[in-house]
């Protein structure tokens, strides 16, 4: 890639106050920051990565001034659950997904992390582990069915290398923590897999944090064995990725990594008052100061006030249902439907809708309270069952997204940070903090 148009950056960005207009501009709070990551001990960079990094974030990155525009960096999209459940050529046109080639390439997609994700049934059932091994089978698959058009990417220093020819390029984050079970050396083969993200955890509490969603906390928090796994991580160089968790789990993880940690696919909970599955602002707060990026999510849910406030009260209802059912089992009786249950909970609670602009306040509301530098884009394409805002569909809608952004007065080097560059940043960090 060739240099952008006077943009480039060194390892960290330059400070962004004179180009984010300054009511996007979060509050100073150097001196606290400068000693919590003077505390995580975080090394100096190699000498190769010095050399690699400016080239590597944005000097080719943001290329607007060669007509290419700027390419993005999505850290969530579920394209591997629906590859196992329902098979289709992501090289080629699949017009029954979000993801794939033809239009994350009119997108300007360049890095998709994949979701390697587990449910709580399969963690229960014990076969969570075999179903990720054949997620990122199936991911492995795509790229050598197209070499041409996909490849894997295990670092961010191997993204302008990886990215000639058009490529997409596909690292791996684990949503939900199941597959490690209780041995936590199996961290070290998913990172030999391609997992460069985990999710503690999803929809219910398990071995390792409580999730948001719960009713009751299992563990006011990271378990023990949480908290092995993110010293583990940190060490191995895997980010933290606190998305999903319970507020007590997501403040633990935060003050135990050595390393910044990320919101893989978090909206602001600031404007879904009520909804913890969206990242609080103290909390927010905290992911900054230790570096770390909170990348705003796409779904309605997550966006729309109303549609947060279903969601959460589903997860209410579902709880008072699986309580129903517990003791009807021990009661002897036979238990309620959950596809009646489901399906009459669908029909007196219709979809709530929204437009980009839902998005866009988020990233706002996130730029405002935490700076440019800290803000990023987490889709959940193919993960939320097409509930997405309208102008927002699919990969091939990003652009609309960033001519957003420009509308609402960001310059192009902050659409650039927003689109990915904070992103390759973090990760960065991580695998310089790795020991």
């Amino acid at each position: 890639m060739g240099p952008a148009s006077g943009i480039c950056f060194n390892r960290r960005f330059p400070a962004a106050t004179q180009s984010v207009p300054p009511e996007r501009t979060a509050p100073a709070r150097a001196t606290h920051e400068e000693t919590r990551m003077r505390n995580r001990r975080l090394p100096m960079p190699p000498r190769h990565a010095v050399a690699l990094l400016p080239a590597l974030l944005l000097c080719g990155w943001a290329h607007a001034g060669e007509g290419a525009g700027i390419d993005v960096v999505d850290t969530h999209i579920d394209a591997p659950t629906l590859l196992q459940s329902r098979w289709a050529d992501l090289g080629a046109s699949a017009p029954d997904r979000e993801f794939d080639y033809p239009r994350a390439r009119a997108g300007g997609l360049a890095v998709a992390f994949m979701s390697i994700y587990t449910s709580a049934e399969q963690d229960r059932s014990g076969t969570a582990t075999r179903i990720a091994h054949a997620q990122i089978d199936a991911v492995e698959a795509l790229a050598a069915r197209h070499p041409d058009r996909f490849a894997l990417l295990r670092s961010p220093r191997d993204v302008a290398r990886l990215r000639a020819g058009g490529r997409v390029l596909l690292p791996l984050g684990m949503e939900n923590a199941a597959p490690i079970g209780d041995d936590l050396s199996l961290l070290r083969t998913f990172h030999d897999r391609g997992i460069r993200y985990v999710t503690l955890a999803h929809g219910a509490a398990n071995r390792f944090a409580d999730s948001s969603y719960d009713i009751e906390k299992r563990w006011g928090g990271l378990s023990p064995l949480g908290r092995r796994a993110v010293v583990e991580m940190n060490r191995l160089g895997i980010m933290v990725d606190v998305s999903h968790l319970s507020d007590d789990a997501a403040a633990q993880a935060i003050e135990l990594s050595r390393a910044p940690v990320i919101a893989s696919h978090s909206s602001f909970r600031g404007l879904t008052p009520g909804f913890e599955r969206n990242i609080g602002d103290e909390l927010a707060r905290r992911v900054a100061e230790g570096g770390g990026v909170v990348q705003v999510t796409f779904g309605t849910n997550f966006v729309e006030p109303a549609g947060a406030a279903n969601l959460q009260a589903l997860y209410r209802a579902r709880n008072d249902f699986n309580q129903r059912n517990a003791r009807r089992e021990a009661e002897g009786l036979p238990p309620e439907d959950r596809a009646a249950f489901e399906a009459e909970w669908r029909r007196t609670h219709p979809r709530v809708s929204a437009t980009i602009d839902a998005v866009l306040d988020h990233i706002d509301y996130g730029v405002k309270l935490l700076g440019v530098d800290h803000v990023g884009i987490g889709s959940d394409f193919d993960g939320v069952g097409g509930n997405l805002p309208q102008g927002l569909r699919s990969v091939a809608d990003y652009p609309a997204l960033l001519d957003g952004l420009r509308a609402r007065g960001y310059a192009e080097a902050d659409i650039a940070r927003i689109a990915g560059g904070n992103l390759l940043r973090v990760w960065a960090d991580v695998e310089d903090a790795a020991d």
